[in-house]
Protein backbone atom coordinates (compact mmCIF):
# COMPACT_ATOMS: atom_id res chain seq x y z
CA UNK A 1 0.00 0.00 0.00
CA UNK A 2 1.16 3.42 -1.04
CA UNK A 3 0.62 6.56 1.34
CA UNK A 4 1.29 10.13 0.34
CA UNK A 5 3.18 10.60 4.07
CA UNK A 6 4.78 8.18 6.48
CA UNK A 7 1.77 7.06 8.55
CA UNK A 8 1.18 7.63 12.36
CA UNK A 9 0.42 4.87 15.02
CA UNK A 10 -3.02 6.38 15.02
CA UNK A 11 -3.24 5.88 11.03
CA UNK A 12 -1.85 2.25 11.00
CA UNK A 13 -4.47 1.44 13.36
CA UNK A 14 -7.48 3.45 10.90
CA UNK A 15 -5.64 1.49 8.28
CA UNK A 16 -6.24 -1.98 10.26
CA UNK A 17 -9.71 -1.74 11.13
CA UNK A 18 -10.47 -0.75 7.05
CA UNK A 19 -8.31 -3.84 5.70
CA UNK A 20 -10.43 -5.96 8.45
CA UNK A 21 -13.94 -4.36 6.90
CA UNK A 22 -13.05 -4.45 3.23
CA UNK A 23 -11.63 -7.86 3.40
CA UNK A 24 -14.68 -8.98 5.67
CA UNK A 25 -12.28 -10.83 8.35
CA UNK A 26 -13.68 -11.01 11.72
CA UNK A 27 -12.34 -9.25 14.64
CA UNK A 28 -10.05 -12.41 15.81
CA UNK A 29 -8.09 -12.53 13.03
CA UNK A 30 -4.82 -10.86 13.43
CA UNK A 31 -3.40 -8.15 10.68
CA UNK A 32 -0.76 -5.43 12.00
CA UNK A 33 -0.16 -2.75 8.99
CA UNK A 34 3.49 -1.72 9.15
CA UNK A 35 5.85 0.78 7.79
CA UNK A 36 9.10 -0.02 5.73
CA UNK A 37 11.84 -0.80 7.93
CA UNK A 38 15.57 -0.89 7.75
CA UNK A 39 18.40 -0.98 10.19
CA UNK A 40 20.05 1.92 11.86
CA UNK A 41 23.22 0.88 13.73
CA UNK A 42 24.49 2.57 16.80
CA UNK A 43 27.47 2.36 19.61
CA UNK A 44 26.67 2.82 23.41
CA UNK A 45 29.84 4.49 25.43
CA UNK A 46 30.57 5.40 28.83
CA UNK A 47 29.14 2.22 30.20
CA UNK A 48 31.63 0.03 31.96
CA UNK A 49 32.73 -3.57 30.77
CA UNK A 50 32.90 -4.55 34.61
CA UNK A 51 29.67 -5.66 36.63
CA UNK A 52 30.44 -3.95 39.91
CA UNK A 53 28.54 -6.83 41.92
CA UNK A 54 29.93 -9.51 40.61
CA UNK A 55 32.91 -8.18 38.90
CA UNK A 56 32.69 -10.11 35.36
CA UNK A 57 31.92 -9.05 32.44
CA UNK A 58 28.53 -7.11 31.38
CA UNK A 59 26.02 -9.04 29.44
CA UNK A 60 23.98 -8.57 26.60
CA UNK A 61 20.84 -9.59 28.61
CA UNK A 62 21.88 -6.58 31.28
CA UNK A 63 22.05 -4.04 28.51
CA UNK A 64 18.76 -5.35 26.58
CA UNK A 65 16.93 -5.10 30.67
CA UNK A 66 18.51 -1.40 30.99
CA UNK A 67 17.50 -0.12 27.59
CA UNK A 68 13.62 -1.84 27.73
CA UNK A 69 13.79 0.59 31.40
CA UNK A 70 15.14 3.49 29.70
CA UNK A 71 11.93 6.09 28.68
CA UNK A 72 14.61 7.38 25.65
CA UNK A 73 14.08 3.80 24.30
CA UNK A 74 10.46 3.49 24.33
CA UNK A 75 9.16 2.17 20.82
CA UNK A 76 12.61 1.22 19.87
CA UNK A 77 13.00 -2.35 18.66
CA UNK A 78 16.39 -4.06 18.56
CA UNK A 79 17.48 -5.81 14.90
CA UNK A 80 19.32 -8.09 17.09
CA UNK A 81 21.26 -8.97 20.55
CA UNK A 82 23.49 -6.04 21.62
CA UNK A 83 27.15 -6.63 21.19
CA UNK A 84 29.80 -5.78 23.86
CA UNK A 85 33.51 -5.14 23.80
CA UNK A 86 36.09 -3.17 25.26
CA UNK A 87 36.95 0.26 24.66
CA UNK A 88 40.71 -0.95 24.13
CA UNK A 89 42.51 -3.88 25.74
CA UNK A 90 43.66 -1.83 28.71
CA UNK A 91 40.57 -0.41 28.74
CA UNK A 92 37.90 -1.15 31.67
CA UNK A 93 35.35 0.75 29.95
CA UNK A 94 32.94 -0.64 27.32
CA UNK A 95 32.16 -0.09 23.81
CA UNK A 96 28.17 -1.83 23.05
CA UNK A 97 27.19 -1.85 19.55
CA UNK A 98 23.16 -2.22 19.11
CA UNK A 99 21.18 -2.21 15.88
CA UNK A 100 17.61 -1.14 15.73
CA UNK A 101 14.63 -1.33 13.16
CA UNK A 102 14.06 1.73 11.94
CA UNK A 103 11.91 3.68 9.45
CA UNK A 104 13.60 4.18 6.10
CA UNK A 105 14.12 7.96 6.83
CA UNK A 106 15.91 7.00 10.16
CA UNK A 107 13.67 8.91 12.14
CA UNK A 108 14.45 6.30 15.45
CA UNK A 109 17.65 6.98 15.21
CA UNK A 110 17.86 10.57 15.54
CA UNK A 111 15.77 10.38 18.50
CA UNK A 112 19.00 8.35 19.94
CA UNK A 113 22.06 9.62 18.89
CA UNK A 114 23.85 12.24 21.15
CA UNK A 115 21.01 11.36 23.53
CA UNK A 116 21.86 9.91 27.34
CA UNK A 117 20.31 7.96 29.82
CA UNK A 118 20.75 6.25 32.64
CA UNK A 119 22.61 2.60 33.61
CA UNK A 120 22.66 1.66 36.93
CA UNK A 121 24.98 4.77 38.56
CA UNK A 122 26.61 5.62 34.76
CA UNK A 123 25.43 7.88 32.49
CA UNK A 124 25.84 5.82 29.06
CA UNK A 125 26.06 8.04 25.54
CA UNK A 126 24.29 6.96 22.27
CA UNK A 127 26.43 7.82 19.42
CA UNK A 128 25.94 7.15 15.49
CA UNK A 129 28.22 4.60 13.49
CA UNK A 130 28.65 2.39 10.56
CA UNK A 131 27.53 -1.00 10.32
CA UNK A 132 29.96 -2.84 12.20
CA UNK A 133 30.17 -6.47 10.49
CA UNK A 134 32.51 -7.81 13.59
CA UNK A 135 33.99 -11.30 13.40
CA UNK A 136 32.43 -13.76 10.77
CA UNK A 137 31.30 -17.79 11.82
CA UNK A 138 31.40 -20.33 9.16
CA UNK A 139 27.60 -21.59 9.60
CA UNK A 140 29.37 -24.94 7.92
CA UNK A 141 31.83 -25.45 9.75
CA UNK A 142 31.49 -23.54 12.88
CA UNK A 143 34.72 -21.92 13.33
CA UNK A 144 35.51 -18.45 13.61
CA UNK A 145 37.76 -15.94 11.30
CA UNK A 146 36.16 -16.98 7.70
CA UNK A 147 32.49 -16.67 6.24
CA UNK A 148 30.44 -19.20 5.15
CA UNK A 149 30.73 -19.17 1.20
CA UNK A 150 34.91 -19.01 1.80
CA UNK A 151 34.97 -22.38 4.36
CA UNK A 152 37.24 -25.05 2.72
CA UNK A 153 35.66 -27.75 4.76
CA UNK A 154 34.33 -30.71 2.81
CA UNK A 155 30.86 -31.36 3.59
CA UNK A 156 28.94 -29.63 6.94
CA UNK A 157 29.61 -30.10 10.68
CA UNK A 158 26.96 -30.46 12.95
CA UNK A 159 27.00 -27.61 15.80
CA UNK A 160 26.51 -29.68 18.68
CA UNK A 161 29.54 -31.96 18.18
CA UNK A 162 31.48 -31.74 15.18
CA UNK A 163 29.93 -34.49 13.07
CA UNK A 164 30.00 -34.65 9.59
CA UNK A 165 26.60 -33.93 9.01
CA UNK A 166 23.94 -31.03 9.85
CA UNK A 167 22.42 -30.56 13.05
CA UNK A 168 18.41 -31.85 11.65
CA UNK A 169 20.04 -34.85 10.54
CA UNK A 170 22.31 -35.36 14.06
CA UNK A 171 19.19 -38.04 15.19
CA UNK A 172 19.57 -40.10 12.33
CA UNK A 173 23.37 -39.96 11.93
CA UNK A 174 25.47 -39.37 15.37
CA UNK A 175 26.67 -42.34 17.22
CA UNK A 176 25.29 -41.35 20.10
CA UNK A 177 22.06 -42.77 18.92
CA UNK A 178 23.03 -45.78 17.76
CA UNK A 179 23.33 -48.98 19.54
CA UNK A 180 27.42 -50.35 20.84
CA UNK A 181 27.24 -53.13 22.73
CA UNK A 182 31.08 -52.78 23.64
CA UNK A 183 30.93 -49.45 24.96
CA UNK A 184 31.23 -49.37 28.68
CA UNK A 185 28.63 -49.50 29.57
CA UNK A 186 26.98 -50.78 26.58
CA UNK A 187 24.84 -48.34 24.53
CA UNK A 188 21.36 -49.43 23.14
CA UNK A 189 19.43 -47.40 20.12
CA UNK A 190 17.83 -44.56 21.45
CA UNK A 191 14.12 -44.79 21.30
CA UNK A 192 12.37 -42.54 19.15
CA UNK A 193 11.60 -39.02 20.03
CA UNK A 194 13.46 -39.51 22.84
CA UNK A 195 16.69 -36.30 23.31
CA UNK A 196 20.61 -36.90 22.49
CA UNK A 197 21.44 -38.49 26.04
CA UNK A 198 25.27 -36.83 25.69
CA UNK A 199 26.19 -33.52 26.56
CA UNK A 200 29.21 -32.28 23.94
CA UNK A 201 31.56 -29.56 24.45
CA UNK A 202 31.89 -26.44 22.18
CA UNK A 203 33.72 -27.05 19.08
CA UNK A 204 35.58 -23.22 19.66
CA UNK A 205 35.82 -22.49 23.63
CA UNK A 206 35.12 -26.12 24.67
CA UNK A 207 31.91 -24.93 27.10
CA UNK A 208 28.87 -26.77 27.90
CA UNK A 209 26.69 -25.46 24.80
CA UNK A 210 26.50 -25.67 21.24
CA UNK A 211 28.93 -24.16 18.69
CA UNK A 212 26.62 -21.45 17.66
CA UNK A 213 25.58 -20.58 20.82
CA UNK A 214 25.39 -17.12 22.56
CA UNK A 215 26.62 -18.07 25.65
CA UNK A 216 30.31 -18.81 24.03
CA UNK A 217 33.26 -16.76 24.83
CA UNK A 218 33.93 -16.48 20.68
CA UNK A 219 30.48 -14.76 20.47
CA UNK A 220 31.10 -12.55 23.28
CA UNK A 221 33.64 -10.89 21.02
CA UNK A 222 32.65 -11.36 18.06
CA UNK A 223 33.20 -7.81 17.57
CA UNK A 224 36.93 -7.55 18.77
CA UNK A 225 39.11 -8.71 15.90
CA UNK A 226 42.47 -8.38 17.79
CA UNK A 227 41.06 -11.14 20.42
CA UNK A 228 39.88 -13.43 17.18
CA UNK A 229 43.22 -13.09 15.77
CA UNK A 230 45.21 -14.14 18.87
CA UNK A 231 43.03 -17.18 19.70
CA UNK A 232 44.14 -17.93 16.00
CA UNK A 233 47.61 -17.80 17.02
CA UNK A 234 47.16 -19.90 19.93
CA UNK A 235 45.40 -22.95 17.94
CA UNK A 236 48.33 -22.44 15.13
CA UNK A 237 51.49 -22.38 17.54
CA UNK A 238 49.03 -25.61 19.70
CA UNK A 239 49.20 -27.32 15.89
CA UNK A 240 52.67 -26.88 15.17
CA UNK A 241 53.61 -27.89 18.68
CA UNK A 242 52.07 -30.88 18.03
CA UNK A 243 53.11 -31.55 15.00
CA UNK A 244 56.96 -31.20 16.44
CA UNK A 245 56.50 -33.61 19.02
CA UNK A 246 54.68 -36.12 16.62
CA UNK A 247 57.82 -35.50 13.95
CA UNK A 248 55.10 -34.22 11.42
CA UNK A 249 54.83 -31.26 9.36
CA UNK A 250 52.30 -29.14 11.01
CA UNK A 251 51.40 -27.14 7.31
CA UNK A 252 50.13 -23.67 7.30
CA UNK A 253 47.24 -22.71 9.50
Amino acid sequence: MSTNSVASVAELEMIKQWLKKTAGLGESTEVEPCLPQSKSFLKILGIPYWDSKSSLPITPAQVEAALSNSPLFEGITPASMPHIMKASPSSDMSVIWINIWDSQKGSKDKALINHSFNFGHHTAMVRETAMHSGVAQCRNCWCWGHPTHACHTQGAKCQKYGGPHRIENHRLLAWCYKANPKSNPPREVAAAGTPCPYTFKCLNCKGDHFADNNKCFFWHHCFDKQWHANKAAEVCSRRANHSTINGSSGGSC
